[in-house]
């Protein structure tokens, strides 16, 4: 395992966005495609801003899925995971994702 330790938080959000669009890129030249989980909370921010800014990702070929929402909890409200993907990293990108699997937890939060 390597570890880094780091100046700060913004230098460890883009270190682990690099690593992560390494392994996008090398997804991408081997199948074509690519899947990417995402995380929430207030750790995340400097990493998803720094994968939205990253160049040269074909995000038309990225399919990505969420981790965790809160049952009953509407898109609109501003605690809401899905709200804070959409706000802070989907409408970042700068090409449609192949799509975007948010967890539906409103409806039947057992079928999801």
């Amino acid at each position: 395992m390597k570890i880094e330790v780091l100046a700060d938080k913004p230098s460890a959000g883009e270190a682990a966005a690099a690593a992560g669009v390494e392994k996008i890129k090398s997804a991408l030249e081997e199948r074509g495609f690519a899947n990417l989980i995402v995380a929430t909370g207030a750790s995340q921010f400097e990493v998803l801003s720094a994968l939205a800014a990253a160049p040269n990702v074909r995000w038309d070929k990225v399919t990505i899925f969420h981790l965790d929402e809160y049952v009953g909890l509407p898109i609109t409200h501003p605690a809401s995971f899905r709200r804070y993907l959409w706000e802070r990293f989907h409408l970042r990108l700068p090409l449609p994702v192949r799509a975007f699997h948010y967890l539906d937890a409103e409806n039947d939060p057992a079928a999801e």
